[in-house]
């Protein structure tokens, strides 16, 4: 039984698992080689040059300064000298500890007044709440901050509107805003949301992305007289005598007064709808021109406009 363990153990021994590879062949092979010339007795040396691998970054590196350095040798801690006049910091522990009021000062600082309803700094209670107020509109929603560029604005119609969708009807609001600087440029912008404030606040945008320039005359009137089409609004603007004062009605009186236009005569004459006779009237200012761009174009004198 032993002698046959014995065997088998000898037999797998002597197989090998793995090819033979040319590291294995390199190895055995005899690194020179002896031969016998007929000539002479003496012998022929021949070498075989291995391939020298590449050399990486890291051969690179000085590593002089490690030549003279001892690793079990104790290193002492040399600190640069400090300055003249140099004071350490106390270390954390050994400063006076703080009394609850100065703490209570310092969190309101930062934080404003607590809501126990006591302030430490003499400040108002109610402070913090009127702040997180002003910051988030009604309800928690963030309060847009409305642009300091100098331009007004007037809300000419919030509509409810629907979209038929695949799960029924989707309810939105549509804002109609006309802005101005009441300086002569006034711009008239749409916009829908989920919410009034922020269909508003989108309108407004897109007015300001389409202003134009009234011109008007030192009697703060038009120049002259303007017809406008939009859709199926068409609207009549003609000037009018110091005095007068803007009478127009709907979207064409807000869109006059926001350009800054104090004296004018305007009609609607088609459609009644809001947006589509602001725009009516925007167009009808586009068309509008200064009599002495007139004149500059033809080339005569302005006197000679009224002959």
């Amino acid at each position: 039984m032993a002698s046959a363990a014995a065997a088998i153990s000898a037999a797998l021994s002597s197989l090998s698992l793995h090819p033979p590879s040319r590291r294995s062949h390199l190895f055995n092979t005899p690194l020179f080689a002896s031969s016998s010339s007929s000539s002479s007795s003496s012998s022929s040396i021949r070498f075989h040059t291995v391939p020298k691998l590449a050399a990486s970054p890291k051969d690179d590196i000085d590593t002089s300064f490690f030549d003279n350095l001892d690793p079990n040798s104790e290193i002492t801690f040399d600190p640069p000298v400090p300055p003249e006049g140099y004071v350490p910091p106390p270390a954390f522990d050994e400063l006076p500890p703080e009394s609850e009021e100065a703490i209570a000062a310092a969190y309101e600082e930062i934080y404003g007044p607590a809501y126990s309803g006591e302030s430490v700094l003499g400040n108002d209670i109610y402070v913090m709440d009127a702040k997180l107020k002003k910051a988030s509109g009604l309800l928690g929603r963030n309060k847009r901050e409305k642009p300091n560029d100098g331009f007004d604005e007037r809300v000419v119609q919030v509509r409810r509107v629907t979209k038929v969708v695949k799960g029924g009807k989707k309810l939105s609001f549509r804002a109609i805003v006309v802005i101005g600087d009441k300086k002569g440029h006034v711009g008239v912008g749409v916009g829908k949301a989920k919410e009034v404030v922020d269909a508003i606040f989108k309108s407004a945008v897109n007015a300001r992305r389409n202003i134009v320039t009234v011109p008007m005359t030192k009697y703060l009137t038009f120049p002259h007289r303007s017809d406008g089409n939009y859709g199926a609004a068409k609207v009549m603007l003609r000037p009018a005598s110091p005095g007068t004062g803007v009478i127009a009605g709907g979207a064409v009186r807000i869109v006059l007064e926001m350009a800054g236009v104090e004296n004018a005569l305007g009609k609607q004459l088609g459609s009644k709808n809001a947006l589509n006779n602001a725009r009516a009237t925007v167009t009808a200012v586009m068309k509008m021109r200064q009599l002495r761009e007139v004149a500059l174009e033809r080339g005569i004198p302005m006197e000679e406009l009224w002959q």
